[in-house]
This record gives C-alpha cells, sequence and structure tokens, in this order.
C-alpha cells in the first residue's frame, strides 16, 4: 500500500478558507437520508467506451491501495483538515480499467463522476489523473458512512468538495466538455477546474467576490443536512 500526502493540510490552507472541527455532512440531498445503497453495487462505465461496463466494488478490492492523508475544503469557504482516506488511486483504475476499453479513435478530454444522489462533478482529464485523486472506500480507518459517500466516493483533494462527487455510481469519459444541465443555478455557477489554490470558486466571478455569500450559506445547508443524517457522527460537504 503507498501512502501519498496531498499539498494542502495542517494549518496552511488555501485562500478563504476557514478549519473546522469534524467532518461536517453537506450535500446535494439536504435534509433527506442519503440514498439506499444496492447490495450488488457496481460502477457503471460510459461515454468513449468500445461498448458500456459495469465494475463491481469486488474488482476495486484486488487492485493496489493506496492511502492519503489531505484537507477536504468546501467551495463554501470551511476545510476539514487531516483527514485519512483509503482506496484506489484513480490513476491506476484508469490505466487498469478504463483506458483498454477506450474506442481507439476517442481523445479523452473530461471524465463526468455520477452519484446515487444524483450529483455529478465534470473534471478535466489533467486533474483527474492527478496522483492524489482516489476512489475512496475508507476514511479514518473506517469503510465510508453514508454521511460521507458509502460505499465509494470520489476524493480529488486539490479540488473544491463539489468535485469530490459521493456514492459513486457511474463514470462517463468524454471527448468533449459537457454541457451545464438546464435549470443551473448562475449564483452557485461551478468553476470548470475548481482548484483550490487559484481559489476558482465559481465559474465567471472571482473567488473572493463570492466568499461572502457562500459562507452566508453555510449555517442554514449544515443544519438542513443533519436533519438527514445516519448517525451520530459530527457531520460537512459534498
Amino acid at each position: 500500500m503507498t501512502t501519498t500526502h496531498a499539498v494542502t493540510h495542517g494549518l496552511r490552507l488555501p485562500p478563504g478558507q476557514r478549519a473546522v472541527e469534524g467532518f461536517p455532512r453537506f450535500g446535494t440531498h439536504l435534509h433527506h437520508p442519503a440514498p439506499e445503497i444496492p447490495a450488488d453495487h457496481a460502477i457503471a462505465v460510459g461515454g468513449a467506451v468500445r461498448a458500456p461496463f459495469t465494475v463491481p466494488l469486488a474488482h476495486l478490492a484486488r487492485m493496489p491501495r493506496r492511502e492519503l492523508a489531505a484537507d477536504f475544503h468546501c467551495v463554501a469557504g470551511w476545510s476539514a483538515v487531516d483527514l485519512r482516506w483509503e482506496g484506489v488511486g484513480f490513476d491506476a483504475f484508469y490505466r487498469e480499467v478504463l483506458a483498454p476499453a477506450l474506442d481507439p479513435a476517442a481523445t479523452v478530454t473530461h471524465v463526468v463522476f455520477g452519484g446515487l444522489d444524483g450529483h455529478r462533478s465534470v473534471v478535466t482529464i489533467e486533474d483527474a489523473l492527478a496522483g492524489d485523486v482516489l476512489l475512496a472506500e475508507n476514511l479514518d480507518g473506517r469503510p465510508l458512512d453514508s454521511d460521507h459517500g458509502a460505499p465509494v466516493r470520489l476524493v480529488s483533494p486539490r479540488q473544491y468538495g463539489y468535485i469530490s462527487t459521493k456514492h459513486l455510481s457511474r463514470i462517463e469519459l468524454r471527448t468533449t466538455a459537457p454541457a451545464a444541465p438546464r435549470g443551473t443555478d448562475r449564483l452557485l455557477e461551478e468553476h470548470p477546474r475548481a482548484r483550490v489554490w487559484e481559489e476558482e470558486r465559481h465559474g465567471t466571478l472571482p473567488g473572493p467576490w463570492v466568499r461572502p455569500i457562500y459562507r452566508l450559506l453555510i449555517p442554514p445547508i449544515r443544519a438542513l443536512c443533519a436533519w438527514g443524517r445516519s448517525g451520530p457522527r459530527e457531520a460537512v460537504e459534498q
């Protein structure tokens, strides 16, 4: 098993971030419980492949494991520090599982990650293949609970938390950037790369401009999310 330390950790935080106690529960389901996980849960793969297929979780268990010590940065401005993730490096998963299935004529530029809760994130292939991007199954030595993305989630510590899709159920390989879903809220427009050290919080506005707006949203969203928690563990985000 290899261990990776992300570029952010401890007391040195990216611009506009504040450390919080614990790891709060935020997510698309807000006050609803996390989605139910099928007993035969698998990750569906589609897009620029010769034919769609699924990857059972048992396949991940047979791949080399990687530990990652990293902070988790919410776009709203809070950071959960010194988390310990464990799972499979996405770069290794891409080489072993995805690349052999690609359409030979395709040049992949983006990866779309979808979760059982309806959330999706779009990641450039460059960012997806960074050495600290993980398909995580464990957090702080225990299997993920439903509040934080069971049974497997994406973890990309150099990007804001909305990239790190929970309850991962689908991966799509794209040859162009997909269009934003209809009805996307311009106030909370996502940045296409979401890099925390560049403070890419918003798709069109400078990061420092939207800090006050996002921070105002933390208390009500956190209160709503707490209603849907699965257990007693203190919750923070997607």
